[in-house]
């Protein structure tokens, strides 16, 4: 019998690793900007077109390469960064595997050009799936300037599985910041489509955050440091008051490597526990220094998740270390037994000296005297008299006499009492609904009983009603007397800007649009103020995740997302009338049965089967 097994040719092997390296752009992006952190680089600018399916560009100032090195950079398990096995136990660098380059050559056009500072030209490498389709001495600045262009040209079916440009964007602005947040030593620059999403000088870690996330992220950060022997922490947690419905800023860094741990992000939440609403997630960003030894960081192809050999002892120490925060900057509350109130001095008095109170005697004062026109002497005659109230008897006449003042025969007007038009049924009302749980709306028909989860029930009627609106733009607005100011980062208010001409097809009105601050004079009528900032944060958080699937329209998008937002939750309680018009306008909707998510809305019971419950 012939032999079955073969060895795969290079480009062959070279699009499978790419299965594991390159899932999406972000991948692309994550492992070039690693690559540039490695040489050193203390300027490195990201270029993008098109959320980097036609363009992914790094330009950074490092060391850069030779020719010989450049040539090899694009072979498979080509590294500079280990020698032997055990070199992998004590990694300092990014790329180690040496298959990221030569995984995106496999599948994309890619065009390097690099140059080392003693050498007078430079390389450039043009390579097309793998094959090296020429190699030229060029003048370029010194480090490295490399091209991925038409990103899976020659895997279609992989091309078609990314998603939309939105959501595509929103992974590789994830990567930006986690390497950029890893390494406020170097400054960083990103372009997408021509105009500049992030300009991040050279600064300290709080700067940086501060930075990426906007100028109010400033004011909600609460430092945290600590040092061990197993453990060094340094970093900032986000305030209780301002968690967040998402995980979208939450950040773990191991020896300046982002890494994603449920385990660690348990502590955190231990941490704060009590401090925060149930279902809101708490900002941090955390840097943890270990011993490379301690750790193992080649267990997942990414590279975001590592093995620590004492987990137990880490968790422990973060969740102290970030309580003790909170406790040192009074953001926890505590208990002072021995504190007393009245000793607080307030600010404005601090420097000043007490005043000692002055008594001044009108020694001429005479309550007697008729002479009202001082406000003075009528106190003083109001408590004069009051202790000597017999005095106040004085002058009126006799028991037996009548003066034109006597109330006795006072006629006072009986109100008119009119019947109502209708008799009073209250107490012979009977209810066609009754709310169980606070949860579930219980109703009879004609063949059982009907159960309807009134949350799914209110969301399907929100989302026709918004979906009307946005499509006819008609909807009402109620005018705001003090306008909302709301604040974004950069990210999230270009995604705002998308749909902003949705949202005021649903009755926003938006007078201040910039400098990551949105001032809002007008609301549609269901809204209350309150729930502004909850429902456009729902909002970022959906689209930047296109919940639910990327081929619904923005709009459709927009309703979902508003619907669920404003919909009646679980726990509140409805009075009949509330319930009543709720069933009804469930059964009014064009789709009753389902709400936006394609969950049920209602279930029938047949008295069939509640008898057979009885039997």
């Amino acid at each position: 019998m012939a032999d079955i097994i073969q060895l795969l040719p290079d480009h062959v092997a070279n699009q499978i690793a790419a299965g594991e390296v390159v899932q999406r752009p972000a991948s692309v992006v994550k492992e070039l900007l690693e690559n540039a952190i490695d040489a050193d680089a203390k300027l490195i600018k990201l270029i993008v077109k098109d959320a980097g399916k036609t363009l992914i560009q790094v330009i950074d100032d490092g060391k850069g390469m030779s020719a010989t090195d450049a040539r090899l950079s694009f072979e498979r398990h080509a590294t500079s960064k280990i020698r032997t096995a055990e070199d992998l136990f004590s990694l300092h660098t990014k790329g180690f595997r040496g298959e990221a380059l030569a995984s995106i050559a496999a599948i994309a056009h890619v065009e390097l050009k690099t140059k080392q500072e003693q050498d007078e030209l430079g390389t450039q490498i043009t390579i097309e799936g793998s094959e090296v389709k020429s190699q030229d001495v060029v003048v370029t600045p010194k480090g490295t300037s490399i091209s991925v262009k038409h990103l899976f040209f020659n895997i279609p079916a992989r091309r078609n599985f990314l998603k939309s440009n939105t959501v595509e964007m929103r992974h590789i602005i994830d990567e930006f910041q986690r390497v950029a947040l890893a390494h406020p030593n170097v400054s960083f620059a990103m372009y997408h489509n021509g105009s500049e999403l992030f300009h991040l000088p050279i600064s300290n870690y709080r700067q940086r955050v501060v930075n990426i996330f906007g100028t109010k992220t400033n004011e909600k950060l609460v430092p945290v440091e600590e040092t061990t022997e197993v453990l060094k922490i340094s970093g900032f947690v986000g305030k209780p008051q301002f968690a967040k419905k998402t995980k979208a800023e939450q950040f773990f860094f191991v020896n300046n490597r982002f890494i994603k741990s449920p385990y660690l992000n348990h502590a955190i939440n231990s941490a704060f526990e009590g401090l925060m609403k149930d279902g809101n997630h708490p900002t941090y960003f955390l840097n943890l220094s270990v011993d490379p030894k301690s750790i193992d960081i080649n267990i997942h192809p990414t590279k975001t998740e590592i093995k620590f050999d004492d987990e137990h002892t880490l968790y422990a120490l973060l969740r102290s270390a970030v309580k003790h925060s909170l406790g040192q900057f009074n953001i926890a509350p505590v208990l002072d037994f021995e504190y007393d109130p009245n000793l607080d001095t307030p600010y404005d008095y601090k420097d000043k000296a007490a005043s000692t109170p002055t008594i001044e005697v009108d020694r001429n004062f005479n309550p007697f005297i008729e002479k009202r026109s001082s406000g003075k002497q009528i106190t003083a005659f109001k408590k004069q008299t009051a202790n000597n109230w017999d005095s106040l008897y004085v002058g009126l006449e006799s028991k037996g006499t009548r003066s034109e003042h006597d109330f006795s025969e006072v006629e006072f007007e009986s109100e008119q009492k009119t019947e109502s038009l209708f008799k009073d049924q209250s107490s012979e009302t009977v209810h066609s609904t009754y709310q169980l749980h606070n949860k579930y709306i219980v109703s009879t028909i004609k063949s059982g009983m009907l159960l309807i989860d009134q949350h799914r029930a209110h969301q399907r009627i929100l989302y026709e009603n918004l979906l009307k609106s946005m499509t006819v733009k008609e909807a009402v607005s109620q005018q705001l007397l003090f306008p909302l100011q709301l604040h974004f980062s950069s990210n999230e208010l270009t995604i705002l800007k998308q749909l902003k001409e949705d949202l005021e097809a649903t009755g926003f009105i938006f007078s201040n649009f910039k400098n990551e601050n949105i001032e809002i004079i007008g609301v549609p009528v269901s809204v209350p103020d309150s729930e502004v900032s909850i429902i456009l944060e729902q909002l970022i958080s959906d689209v930047e995740q296109e919940i639910p699937d990327s081929h619904f329209s923005a709009t459709d998008l927009l309703a979902k997302s508003m619907a669920k937002s404003l919909a009646i939750k679980a726990g509140q309680s409805l009075n009949n009338a509330e319930q009543e018009h709720l069933v009804n306008s469930l059964f009014a909707c064009k789709e009753p049965n389902v709400s936006p998510t394609n969950r049920t809305t209602f279930v029938t019971i047949d008295v069939d089967e509640l008898d057979k419950k009885f039997i």
